[in-house]
Protein backbone atom coordinates (compact mmCIF):
# COMPACT_ATOMS: atom_id res chain seq x y z
CA UNK A 1 0.00 0.00 0.00
CA UNK A 2 1.05 3.36 -0.95
CA UNK A 3 2.25 6.08 1.93
CA UNK A 4 -0.90 8.23 0.64
CA UNK A 5 -3.37 5.60 0.39
CA UNK A 6 -2.43 4.58 4.32
CA UNK A 7 -2.95 8.14 5.05
CA UNK A 8 -6.31 8.52 3.43
CA UNK A 9 -7.95 5.20 4.36
CA UNK A 10 -6.68 6.42 8.15
CA UNK A 11 -8.41 9.80 7.37
CA UNK A 12 -11.79 7.88 6.49
CA UNK A 13 -11.53 5.31 9.56
CA UNK A 14 -10.88 8.46 12.09
CA UNK A 15 -13.53 10.34 10.06
CA UNK A 16 -15.75 7.34 10.59
CA UNK A 17 -15.48 7.31 14.12
CA UNK A 18 -15.72 10.59 14.91
CA UNK A 19 -19.38 10.48 13.53
CA UNK A 20 -20.35 7.39 15.09
CA UNK A 21 -18.68 6.96 18.55
CA UNK A 22 -20.68 8.51 21.51
CA UNK A 23 -20.12 12.00 22.66
CA UNK A 24 -18.91 11.25 25.92
CA UNK A 25 -18.94 7.97 28.05
CA UNK A 26 -21.45 5.67 28.66
CA UNK A 27 -21.79 6.37 32.60
CA UNK A 28 -21.69 10.52 31.21
CA UNK A 29 -24.23 10.51 28.63
CA UNK A 30 -27.42 11.95 30.02
CA UNK A 31 -30.70 10.65 30.66
CA UNK A 32 -33.79 12.10 28.87
CA UNK A 33 -37.12 12.30 30.84
CA UNK A 34 -40.56 13.44 28.60
CA UNK A 35 -43.50 14.36 31.32
CA UNK A 36 -46.03 14.02 29.15
CA UNK A 37 -49.30 15.97 29.93
CA UNK A 38 -52.33 15.49 28.45
CA UNK A 39 -55.17 18.06 28.44
CA UNK A 40 -53.68 20.61 30.73
CA UNK A 41 -53.68 24.51 30.24
CA UNK A 42 -51.04 26.15 32.37
CA UNK A 43 -52.68 27.33 34.99
CA UNK A 44 -49.77 26.82 37.62
CA UNK A 45 -48.27 28.80 40.06
CA UNK A 46 -44.46 29.38 38.40
CA UNK A 47 -47.01 30.95 35.77
CA UNK A 48 -48.53 33.11 37.64
CA UNK A 49 -51.99 31.07 38.44
CA UNK A 50 -52.99 32.15 42.21
CA UNK A 51 -56.06 30.39 42.60
CA UNK A 52 -54.00 27.08 43.70
CA UNK A 53 -50.11 26.15 43.89
CA UNK A 54 -48.36 23.47 42.36
CA UNK A 55 -44.93 23.37 43.93
CA UNK A 56 -43.50 19.93 42.28
CA UNK A 57 -44.29 22.09 38.91
CA UNK A 58 -42.82 25.36 40.11
CA UNK A 59 -39.49 23.48 41.54
CA UNK A 60 -38.77 22.08 37.91
CA UNK A 61 -39.57 25.37 36.62
CA UNK A 62 -37.11 27.30 39.21
CA UNK A 63 -34.16 24.86 38.62
CA UNK A 64 -34.00 25.33 34.77
CA UNK A 65 -36.01 27.22 31.89
CA UNK A 66 -39.52 28.10 32.06
CA UNK A 67 -40.78 28.75 28.24
CA UNK A 68 -43.79 31.52 28.28
CA UNK A 69 -44.52 31.20 24.64
CA UNK A 70 -44.39 27.23 24.15
CA UNK A 71 -47.02 26.33 21.34
CA UNK A 72 -48.29 22.69 20.49
CA UNK A 73 -48.07 22.27 16.68
CA UNK A 74 -51.94 21.34 17.03
CA UNK A 75 -55.22 21.44 19.51
CA UNK A 76 -55.46 17.93 19.73
CA UNK A 77 -53.52 14.83 21.15
CA UNK A 78 -53.14 12.67 18.00
CA UNK A 79 -51.54 15.74 15.73
CA UNK A 80 -49.85 17.12 18.17
CA UNK A 81 -48.22 13.77 19.25
CA UNK A 82 -47.43 12.95 15.51
CA UNK A 83 -45.57 16.17 15.02
CA UNK A 84 -43.33 16.12 18.35
CA UNK A 85 -42.35 12.55 18.06
CA UNK A 86 -40.83 12.81 14.91
CA UNK A 87 -39.58 16.37 15.44
CA UNK A 88 -42.14 17.27 11.77
CA UNK A 89 -45.02 19.37 11.33
CA UNK A 90 -47.61 16.98 10.92
CA UNK A 91 -48.69 18.64 8.18
CA UNK A 92 -45.60 18.21 6.75
CA UNK A 93 -46.05 14.05 6.91
CA UNK A 94 -49.42 13.67 6.61
CA UNK A 95 -50.23 12.84 9.90
CA UNK A 96 -53.07 15.45 10.56
CA UNK A 97 -55.82 14.59 10.52
CA UNK A 98 -56.88 13.50 14.13
CA UNK A 99 -57.10 9.57 14.82
CA UNK A 100 -56.14 9.03 11.14
CA UNK A 101 -53.95 5.70 9.74
CA UNK A 102 -55.68 3.51 11.81
CA UNK A 103 -55.63 0.00 10.50
CA UNK A 104 -58.29 -0.73 13.81
CA UNK A 105 -60.15 1.31 15.92
CA UNK A 106 -61.58 0.69 19.33
CA UNK A 107 -61.79 -3.37 18.76
CA UNK A 108 -63.46 -2.57 14.70
CA UNK A 109 -60.97 -3.77 11.86
CA UNK A 110 -61.89 -0.91 9.24
CA UNK A 111 -60.25 -3.57 6.48
CA UNK A 112 -57.89 -3.15 3.77
CA UNK A 113 -58.99 0.24 2.52
CA UNK A 114 -57.86 2.13 5.47
CA UNK A 115 -55.80 5.67 5.23
CA UNK A 116 -52.60 3.38 5.73
CA UNK A 117 -50.14 6.45 6.53
CA UNK A 118 -46.62 5.82 6.62
CA UNK A 119 -43.31 8.38 7.28
CA UNK A 120 -41.39 10.02 4.81
CA UNK A 121 -38.14 8.30 4.05
CA UNK A 122 -35.87 9.93 5.84
CA UNK A 123 -38.35 10.43 9.17
CA UNK A 124 -37.92 8.41 12.53
CA UNK A 125 -39.48 8.19 15.39
CA UNK A 126 -37.11 9.64 18.78
CA UNK A 127 -37.45 6.63 20.22
CA UNK A 128 -35.78 4.70 17.71
CA UNK A 129 -33.48 7.32 16.74
CA UNK A 130 -32.47 6.92 20.89
CA UNK A 131 -32.53 3.14 20.67
CA UNK A 132 -29.77 3.08 18.24
CA UNK A 133 -27.69 5.53 19.70
CA UNK A 134 -27.83 3.11 22.87
CA UNK A 135 -30.11 4.28 24.80
CA UNK A 136 -33.12 2.67 27.08
CA UNK A 137 -36.87 3.75 25.61
CA UNK A 138 -39.89 3.34 27.93
CA UNK A 139 -43.46 4.76 28.08
CA UNK A 140 -45.39 4.66 30.57
CA UNK A 141 -49.07 5.55 30.25
CA UNK A 142 -48.38 3.83 26.82
CA UNK A 143 -49.80 6.22 25.14
CA UNK A 144 -48.56 6.71 21.00
CA UNK A 145 -51.62 8.21 19.71
CA UNK A 146 -49.63 8.31 16.11
CA UNK A 147 -51.55 9.09 13.24
CA UNK A 148 -48.76 6.35 11.05
CA UNK A 149 -48.16 2.97 11.13
CA UNK A 150 -45.53 2.60 13.99
CA UNK A 151 -43.73 -0.65 15.67
CA UNK A 152 -43.82 -0.14 19.41
CA UNK A 153 -41.78 -2.78 20.01
CA UNK A 154 -38.95 -1.23 17.57
CA UNK A 155 -39.69 2.51 19.66
CA UNK A 156 -39.67 1.15 23.07
CA UNK A 157 -37.82 -1.09 25.28
CA UNK A 158 -40.10 -0.95 28.32
CA UNK A 159 -44.11 -0.52 28.13
CA UNK A 160 -45.55 -1.05 31.51
CA UNK A 161 -49.29 -2.83 31.75
CA UNK A 162 -51.25 -3.87 34.20
CA UNK A 163 -50.14 -1.21 37.03
CA UNK A 164 -52.74 1.16 37.13
CA UNK A 165 -52.84 4.64 36.07
CA UNK A 166 -48.99 6.37 35.46
CA UNK A 167 -46.78 6.95 37.13
CA UNK A 168 -47.26 3.79 39.22
CA UNK A 169 -44.38 1.95 37.10
CA UNK A 170 -42.05 4.73 37.24
CA UNK A 171 -42.46 5.67 40.86
CA UNK A 172 -41.53 2.05 41.46
CA UNK A 173 -38.58 2.00 39.57
CA UNK A 174 -40.02 -0.60 36.83
CA UNK A 175 -39.48 1.59 34.05
CA UNK A 176 -35.55 1.56 33.75
CA UNK A 177 -35.17 -1.90 35.69
CA UNK A 178 -34.08 -3.64 32.39
CA UNK A 179 -31.03 -1.52 31.65
CA UNK A 180 -27.54 -2.52 31.48
CA UNK A 181 -25.51 -0.98 33.33
CA UNK A 182 -24.59 2.77 33.16
CA UNK A 183 -27.07 2.98 30.32
CA UNK A 184 -29.05 6.19 30.10
CA UNK A 185 -33.07 6.16 29.22
CA UNK A 186 -34.62 8.36 27.27
CA UNK A 187 -38.66 7.79 28.81
CA UNK A 188 -41.74 8.77 28.30
CA UNK A 189 -44.39 9.10 31.50
CA UNK A 190 -47.98 10.19 30.10
CA UNK A 191 -49.82 11.68 33.08
CA UNK A 192 -53.88 12.03 32.34
CA UNK A 193 -53.93 15.91 33.42
CA UNK A 194 -56.96 16.93 32.43
CA UNK A 195 -58.35 13.42 31.93
CA UNK A 196 -58.05 12.35 34.94
CA UNK A 197 -61.92 12.50 35.81
CA UNK A 198 -62.77 10.84 39.59
CA UNK A 199 -58.94 10.39 40.59
CA UNK A 200 -58.90 14.17 41.01
CA UNK A 201 -60.79 15.04 44.18
CA UNK A 202 -63.29 17.87 44.32
CA UNK A 203 -60.98 20.77 46.21
CA UNK A 204 -62.00 24.35 44.23
CA UNK A 205 -64.66 26.61 45.28
CA UNK A 206 -66.54 26.42 41.93
CA UNK A 207 -67.53 30.35 43.47
CA UNK A 208 -64.25 31.33 43.12
CA UNK A 209 -62.95 30.55 39.57
CA UNK A 210 -62.51 33.34 36.90
CA UNK A 211 -64.53 32.96 33.68
CA UNK A 212 -63.48 33.93 30.75
CA UNK A 213 -65.31 36.50 28.64
CA UNK A 214 -65.71 34.63 25.75
CA UNK A 215 -67.71 31.69 27.74
CA UNK A 216 -71.04 32.47 29.80
CA UNK A 217 -70.90 32.63 33.81
CA UNK A 218 -73.04 29.22 34.18
CA UNK A 219 -72.45 26.39 36.98
CA UNK A 220 -71.90 24.22 34.61
CA UNK A 221 -69.22 26.28 32.98
CA UNK A 222 -67.64 27.02 36.22
CA UNK A 223 -67.75 23.27 36.80
CA UNK A 224 -65.42 22.49 34.02
CA UNK A 225 -63.32 25.01 34.92
CA UNK A 226 -62.96 24.18 38.65
CA UNK A 227 -62.66 20.72 37.67
CA UNK A 228 -59.24 21.31 36.14
CA UNK A 229 -58.40 23.03 38.66
CA UNK A 230 -58.78 19.59 40.97
CA UNK A 231 -57.04 18.19 38.08
CA UNK A 232 -53.85 20.46 37.91
CA UNK A 233 -53.32 19.90 41.49
CA UNK A 234 -53.73 16.24 41.20
CA UNK A 235 -51.07 16.13 38.57
CA UNK A 236 -48.52 18.23 40.53
CA UNK A 237 -48.55 14.93 43.08
CA UNK A 238 -47.55 13.33 39.98
CA UNK A 239 -44.98 14.95 39.38
CA UNK A 240 -43.71 15.44 42.85
CA UNK A 241 -43.38 11.41 43.30
CA UNK A 242 -41.64 11.73 39.79
CA UNK A 243 -38.81 13.68 40.83
CA UNK A 244 -39.03 11.93 44.14
CA UNK A 245 -38.41 8.49 42.08
CA UNK A 246 -35.63 9.46 40.07
CA UNK A 247 -33.61 11.27 43.17
CA UNK A 248 -34.10 7.70 45.17
CA UNK A 249 -32.69 5.96 42.41
CA UNK A 250 -29.68 8.68 42.07
CA UNK A 251 -31.04 9.21 38.17
CA UNK A 252 -32.34 12.69 39.20
CA UNK A 253 -28.99 14.43 38.82
CA UNK A 254 -28.16 13.16 35.69
CA UNK A 255 -31.85 13.55 34.08
CA UNK A 256 -33.08 16.45 32.10
CA UNK A 257 -36.40 16.74 32.31
CA UNK A 258 -39.06 18.62 29.84
CA UNK A 259 -42.95 18.95 31.01
CA UNK A 260 -44.65 19.60 28.59
CA UNK A 261 -48.62 19.56 27.44
CA UNK A 262 -50.41 18.06 24.58
CA UNK A 263 -52.81 20.77 24.12
CA UNK A 264 -55.27 22.62 26.36
CA UNK A 265 -57.96 21.38 28.61
CA UNK A 266 -61.30 19.65 27.01
CA UNK A 267 -63.77 22.71 27.29
CA UNK A 268 -65.23 24.50 23.78
CA UNK A 269 -62.78 27.14 21.95
CA UNK A 270 -59.57 25.68 23.43
CA UNK A 271 -59.16 22.04 22.99
CA UNK A 272 -58.68 21.03 19.08
CA UNK A 273 -58.59 24.88 18.23
CA UNK A 274 -56.09 27.31 17.39
CA UNK A 275 -56.49 30.00 20.15
CA UNK A 276 -53.98 30.64 23.08
CA UNK A 277 -56.31 28.50 25.45
CA UNK A 278 -55.81 25.20 22.68
CA UNK A 279 -52.26 25.46 21.50
CA UNK A 280 -50.39 28.33 23.65
CA UNK A 281 -48.95 25.21 26.60
CA UNK A 282 -46.81 25.06 29.78
CA UNK A 283 -43.51 24.01 28.96
CA UNK A 284 -40.09 23.25 31.37
CA UNK A 285 -36.58 22.19 30.78
CA UNK A 286 -34.66 21.18 33.60
CA UNK A 287 -31.17 19.03 34.62
CA UNK A 288 -27.98 19.28 33.91
CA UNK A 289 -26.34 21.29 31.91
CA UNK A 290 -29.78 23.81 32.13
CA UNK A 291 -29.57 26.81 33.43
CA UNK A 292 -31.21 27.30 36.86
CA UNK A 293 -33.99 30.31 37.03
CA UNK A 294 -34.40 31.34 33.20
CA UNK A 295 -37.34 32.33 31.99
CA UNK A 296 -37.61 32.70 28.53
CA UNK A 297 -40.17 34.61 26.09
CA UNK A 298 -39.34 33.58 22.86
CA UNK A 299 -41.49 31.61 20.57
CA UNK A 300 -40.66 27.78 21.07
CA UNK A 301 -42.96 25.05 19.07
CA UNK A 302 -43.78 21.27 19.84
CA UNK A 303 -41.65 20.07 17.56
CA UNK A 304 -38.72 21.75 19.03
CA UNK A 305 -38.72 19.50 21.79
CA UNK A 306 -37.95 16.44 19.64
CA UNK A 307 -34.25 18.40 18.39
CA UNK A 308 -33.40 19.69 21.61
CA UNK A 309 -33.97 16.04 23.31
CA UNK A 310 -31.40 14.54 20.97
CA UNK A 311 -29.13 17.84 21.17
CA UNK A 312 -28.53 17.05 25.12
CA UNK A 313 -27.58 13.36 24.84
CA UNK A 314 -25.26 14.20 22.45
CA UNK A 315 -27.28 12.54 18.96
CA UNK A 316 -26.89 14.08 15.90
CA UNK A 317 -30.28 16.01 14.68
CA UNK A 318 -31.62 14.79 10.99
CA UNK A 319 -31.56 16.87 8.48
CA UNK A 320 -35.17 16.83 7.79
CA UNK A 321 -36.04 17.32 11.10
CA UNK A 322 -37.80 20.76 11.20
CA UNK A 323 -38.02 20.77 14.84
CA UNK A 324 -34.42 23.53 16.10
CA UNK A 325 -32.56 23.15 19.09
CA UNK A 326 -33.45 26.17 21.05
CA UNK A 327 -30.98 25.45 23.81
CA UNK A 328 -28.46 25.87 21.41
CA UNK A 329 -25.72 28.25 22.32
CA UNK A 330 -25.99 31.00 19.71
CA UNK A 331 -29.48 30.28 19.25
CA UNK A 332 -31.57 32.54 16.83
CA UNK A 333 -35.15 32.48 18.12
CA UNK A 334 -37.67 32.04 15.51
CA UNK A 335 -39.51 34.84 14.09
CA UNK A 336 -42.78 33.02 13.61
CA UNK A 337 -44.25 29.44 13.88
CA UNK A 338 -47.32 27.47 12.67
CA UNK A 339 -49.82 25.50 14.49
CA UNK A 340 -52.37 23.42 12.55
CA UNK A 341 -56.28 22.27 12.80
CA UNK A 342 -57.59 19.40 10.64
CA UNK A 343 -60.23 16.95 10.92
CA UNK A 344 -61.00 15.67 14.51
CA UNK A 345 -62.51 12.83 14.93
CA UNK A 346 -66.00 13.12 12.23
CA UNK A 347 -65.52 17.19 12.31
CA UNK A 348 -64.35 18.39 9.36
CA UNK A 349 -62.45 21.38 9.70
CA UNK A 350 -59.37 23.32 8.11
CA UNK A 351 -57.84 26.42 10.20
CA UNK A 352 -54.03 27.67 9.96
CA UNK A 353 -52.55 29.94 12.58
CA UNK A 354 -49.45 31.83 12.56
CA UNK A 355 -47.94 33.15 16.27
CA UNK A 356 -45.28 36.09 16.29
CA UNK A 357 -43.77 37.82 18.79
CA UNK A 358 -46.92 40.38 18.94
CA UNK A 359 -49.25 38.71 16.73
CA UNK A 360 -51.71 35.69 15.81
CA UNK A 361 -53.17 35.41 12.13
CA UNK A 362 -55.71 32.80 11.66
CA UNK A 363 -57.01 31.49 8.41
CA UNK A 364 -60.09 29.98 8.06
CA UNK A 365 -60.76 27.88 5.27
CA UNK A 366 -64.01 26.28 5.92
CA UNK A 367 -65.94 29.02 6.52
CA UNK A 368 -69.35 27.55 4.99
CA UNK A 369 -70.11 26.15 8.41
CA UNK A 370 -69.61 27.72 11.99
CA UNK A 371 -67.36 27.22 15.06
CA UNK A 372 -69.59 25.02 16.33
CA UNK A 373 -69.68 22.78 13.60
CA UNK A 374 -71.48 18.91 15.21
CA UNK A 375 -68.55 17.49 16.82
CA UNK A 376 -68.04 14.63 19.99
CA UNK A 377 -68.79 17.23 22.41
CA UNK A 378 -72.23 18.15 21.56
CA UNK A 379 -73.57 15.21 24.03
CA UNK A 380 -72.69 16.92 27.13
CA UNK A 381 -74.44 19.02 29.63
CA UNK A 382 -72.26 21.72 28.92
CA UNK A 383 -72.22 21.83 25.39
CA UNK A 384 -76.16 21.67 24.98
CA UNK A 385 -76.60 24.74 27.55
CA UNK A 386 -74.55 26.64 25.34
CA UNK A 387 -76.33 25.80 22.40
CA UNK A 388 -79.45 26.57 24.09
CA UNK A 389 -78.36 30.07 25.24
CA UNK A 390 -77.28 30.83 22.29
CA UNK A 391 -80.71 30.00 20.20
CA UNK A 392 -82.07 32.08 23.32
CA UNK A 393 -80.49 35.01 21.82
CA UNK A 394 -78.33 34.92 25.77
CA UNK A 395 -75.14 35.45 24.68
CA UNK A 396 -73.42 38.39 24.16
CA UNK A 397 -71.53 39.77 20.92
CA UNK A 398 -68.32 38.54 22.56
CA UNK A 399 -69.52 34.82 23.17
CA UNK A 400 -71.07 35.15 19.87
CA UNK A 401 -67.49 35.45 18.35
CA UNK A 402 -67.03 31.66 18.50
CA UNK A 403 -70.95 30.06 19.64
CA UNK A 404 -72.40 32.26 16.87
CA UNK A 405 -73.36 30.83 13.40
CA UNK A 406 -70.88 32.90 11.25
CA UNK A 407 -67.05 32.23 11.59
CA UNK A 408 -64.94 34.95 9.41
CA UNK A 409 -62.31 34.20 6.73
CA UNK A 410 -59.29 35.66 8.62
CA UNK A 411 -58.73 36.61 12.70
CA UNK A 412 -56.00 39.06 13.84
CA UNK A 413 -55.20 39.51 17.66
CA UNK A 414 -52.55 42.00 19.19
CA UNK A 415 -51.70 39.37 21.80
CA UNK A 416 -49.81 41.80 24.08
CA UNK A 417 -52.98 43.48 24.17
CA UNK A 418 -55.65 41.13 23.72
CA UNK A 419 -54.72 38.20 25.04
CA UNK A 420 -58.17 36.68 25.23
CA UNK A 421 -58.27 36.82 21.29
CA UNK A 422 -61.84 38.67 21.38
CA UNK A 423 -60.77 41.65 18.92
CA UNK A 424 -60.41 40.62 14.98
CA UNK A 425 -58.37 43.38 13.83
CA UNK A 426 -58.50 41.74 10.57
CA UNK A 427 -60.44 44.31 9.02
CA UNK A 428 -59.13 47.35 10.42
CA UNK A 429 -56.78 49.31 8.36
CA UNK A 430 -54.62 50.28 10.77
CA UNK A 431 -53.19 46.95 11.09
CA UNK A 432 -53.55 46.16 6.83
CA UNK A 433 -49.41 46.10 6.67
CA UNK A 434 -49.79 42.91 9.62
CA UNK A 435 -52.45 41.36 8.00
CA UNK A 436 -50.35 41.26 5.01
CA UNK A 437 -47.27 40.42 6.69
CA UNK A 438 -48.59 37.37 8.14
CA UNK A 439 -50.74 36.40 5.34
CA UNK A 440 -47.40 35.65 3.27
CA UNK A 441 -45.85 34.51 6.47
CA UNK A 442 -48.39 31.54 6.11
CA UNK A 443 -48.12 31.27 2.31
CA UNK A 444 -44.63 30.61 2.10
CA UNK A 445 -44.95 28.05 4.87
CA UNK A 446 -47.27 26.63 3.21
CA UNK A 447 -45.40 26.36 0.05
CA UNK A 448 -42.21 25.25 1.61
CA UNK A 449 -43.32 22.97 4.10
CA UNK A 450 -45.53 21.02 1.35
CA UNK A 451 -48.72 21.22 4.42
CA UNK A 452 -50.42 18.06 2.86
CA UNK A 453 -53.75 19.65 4.53
CA UNK A 454 -54.13 22.23 1.74
CA UNK A 455 -56.28 18.92 -0.17
CA UNK A 456 -59.26 16.78 1.35
CA UNK A 457 -58.11 13.96 2.24
CA UNK A 458 -57.96 10.39 0.36
CA UNK A 459 -61.10 8.83 -0.25
CA UNK A 460 -59.55 5.66 1.70
CA UNK A 461 -58.99 8.07 4.69
CA UNK A 462 -62.75 9.44 4.08
CA UNK A 463 -63.93 5.95 4.18
CA UNK A 464 -62.33 4.54 7.51
CA UNK A 465 -63.61 7.87 9.50
CA UNK A 466 -67.05 7.24 8.12
CA UNK A 467 -66.35 3.42 9.32
CA UNK A 468 -65.63 4.88 12.38
CA UNK A 469 -67.88 7.48 13.43
CA UNK A 470 -70.68 6.48 10.23
CA UNK A 471 -74.06 8.47 10.24
CA UNK A 472 -71.91 11.40 12.56
CA UNK A 473 -70.13 12.37 9.62
CA UNK A 474 -72.66 15.09 8.43
CA UNK A 475 -70.22 17.11 6.71
CA UNK A 476 -69.98 17.64 2.81
CA UNK A 477 -66.49 16.80 2.58
CA UNK A 478 -67.76 12.95 3.39
CA UNK A 479 -70.27 12.63 -0.07
CA UNK A 480 -67.78 11.28 -2.23
CA UNK A 481 -67.85 7.86 -0.33
CA UNK A 482 -70.84 8.10 1.08
CA UNK A 483 -72.14 5.26 -1.63
CA UNK A 484 -69.00 3.30 -0.50
CA UNK A 485 -69.59 3.95 3.12
CA UNK A 486 -73.65 2.19 2.33
CA UNK A 487 -72.19 -0.37 0.40
CA UNK A 488 -69.45 -0.85 2.97
CA UNK A 489 -72.58 -1.65 5.68
CA UNK A 490 -74.36 -3.49 4.26
CA UNK A 491 -72.10 -5.99 3.51
CA UNK A 492 -71.59 -6.80 7.32
CA UNK A 493 -73.02 -9.74 9.26
CA UNK A 494 -76.39 -8.82 11.02
CA UNK A 495 -75.27 -8.06 14.50
CA UNK A 496 -77.56 -10.69 16.38
CA UNK A 497 -80.66 -9.90 18.06
CA UNK A 498 -80.40 -9.31 21.71
CA UNK A 499 -82.65 -11.57 23.97
CA UNK A 500 -85.37 -9.95 25.56
CA UNK A 501 -85.18 -9.03 29.25
CA UNK A 502 -87.12 -12.13 31.46
CA UNK A 503 -89.73 -10.88 33.17
CA UNK A 504 -89.94 -10.91 36.36
CA UNK A 505 -92.76 -12.76 37.89
CA UNK A 506 -95.83 -11.37 39.44
CA UNK A 507 -95.81 -11.43 43.17
CA UNK A 508 -99.15 -11.75 44.52
CA UNK A 509 -99.90 -11.36 48.35
CA UNK A 510 -98.32 -9.20 50.85
CA UNK A 511 -94.39 -9.15 50.91
CA UNK A 512 -92.53 -10.84 53.28
CA UNK A 513 -90.39 -9.31 56.27
CA UNK A 514 -86.86 -9.27 55.59
CA UNK A 515 -85.32 -11.52 58.37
Amino acid sequence: MKCRDFFRNAAVLMMALMIFAPVAGAAERKNVLWIYLEDVSGWFSCYGETLIKTPNIDELAAGGIRLDRFYTPAGVCSATRSAIVTGMMQTSIGAHHHRSGRASFRGQDLGPGFDDIRLPKGVSTLPEIFRAAGYWTFNEGGKDDYNFKHDTGKMYDFIPKGRGIAPASLVSGDCWKGRKKDQPFFGQVQLKGGKLGRNAKKKIDRSKVSVPPYYPDTALVREEIAHHYDCLLKTDEQVGAVVKALKRDGLYENTVIFLFSDHGYKLHRHKQYLYEGGIHMPCTVSGPGIPSGKVRDDLVSGIDVSAASLAVAGIAIPEKMEGRNFLAKGYKKREYLVAARDRCDYTYERIRAVVTPRFKYLRNYLTDRPFMNPSYKDPWPVSKEMRRLMAEGKMNKTQLIFFGDKKPAEELYDLANDPHEIHNLAGNQQFAAELERHRKILSGWIETTGDQGQVVESNAGLLAAMKRWGDKCVNPEYDRVRADYRKWKASLPAKPAKPAPAKKPASGGKKKKAA
